[in-house]
This record gives C-alpha cells, structure tokens and sequence, in this order.
C-alpha cells in the first residue's frame, strides 16, 4: 500500500496489525479520487471516518488538500495514521481523533468540503450510519462511502442524493451531494 498521486507519491503506508482492518487498496482509493476529480470537487478541508491507516486522508493531503482530520476508535490504527502522516511528511496539516464515530458526530465542530467513509463491511447499520453523517454534515460537503456491494445504499439520504456510484468487484463507491 502506498500513496497513488500528489506530493507523497510513491511513498509506503504502514498497515495496522488489526484483524478487521480491511485497507482502502490503491486500485479502490484510485477510483475513488478519478470520480471526485471527474466532478471537479474541492477538497480543501477533509475529513476520514473509519479512518483505519489513514490512507484516504493522506491521498487527500498528498492531492492538494490543506487539512485533514481522521477519525478512529482502534487506538493501534491512531497510531499507525500518526505514523504514516510522519513518513509522508504530511503530519503538519493533519489531526488525528480516537474517538468513534458518533462521538466524533459530537466533538468536531469544523465543516469539512470531503468527507471520506470506509465503514467496516459487515457494519450492521450502515444505513443509519450514513443517514446521521448526512445530518451532520455542512450544506456543501461531499461524502463519498466505500461499502460492500452486497449492501447496496440508497438513492438519497435527507436532501443529499447519489451523484456517482462504482462498484470494483467486493467494494462499491458511492458519492452523496
């Protein structure tokens, strides 16, 4: 696993030893920046739910992003997204939460242009789960959920709709304006 474009092209990212962490892979965080770039998007200020090694984040950062804040309860995966920040040289414009997401829901006060969802696979209530970020987030975000494909998302959430959604074989991206 390694950073895909930007300024930190090229470099490696460690992976958290964690048994249920399942990294974003290069081919999926590929699409999923090319969807984003295709709608003309900014993501100056971003923020990764779920944020496992971070590797959303930091492709943000690397691409042009100003900040990124990552969200993750594991406190191993925290200290894997501080490490990979350091070696990408990107930890300066980035701050890293061990809190989960309904606390983050709670404690983070900034809007944020991206915010970037990679929600355990088997996570039960993935609709809910959407359904309560939508809520809070800012009238001009963009979310963007990487879920399984055997758990289709729906069209809308409140007024945010789908505007792009791939599906590379197990993983489906889906992206709510």
């Amino acid at each position: 696993m390694r950073v895909i474009a930007g300024e930190a092209k090229g470099c490696p990212l460690k992976a958290s030893k964690t048994a249920f962490l399942r990294p974003t892979s290069d081919l999926i965080r590929g699409a999923i920046f090319s969807l984003l770039e295709s709608m003309d998007v900014s993501w100056e200020r971003v923020l990764d739910l779920y944020a496992g090694t971070g590797a959303l984040g930091i492709e943000a950062l690397s691409r042009g992003a100003a900040w990124a804040d990552f969200v993750e309860k594991d406190y191993h995966c925290c200290e894997t997204i501080k490490v990979n920040l350091e070696r990408t040289k990107l930890a300066d414009r980035a701050h890293v939460y061990h809190l989960s997401l309904r606390q983050a829901l709670t404690v983070l006060q900034e809007r944020y242009d991206m915010i970037f969802m990679d929600p355990p696979y088997n996570e039960p209530q993935i609709e809910q789960t959407v359904a309560a970020v939508v809520d809070w987030m800012g009238p001009s975000s963009l979310l963007a959920v990487e879920h399984s494909s055997r758990t289709p998302l729906a069209l809308s959430y409140g007024s945010r709709q789908l505007v792009k959604n791939r599906t590379h074989g197990d993983t489906t991206i889906s992206i709510y304006r």
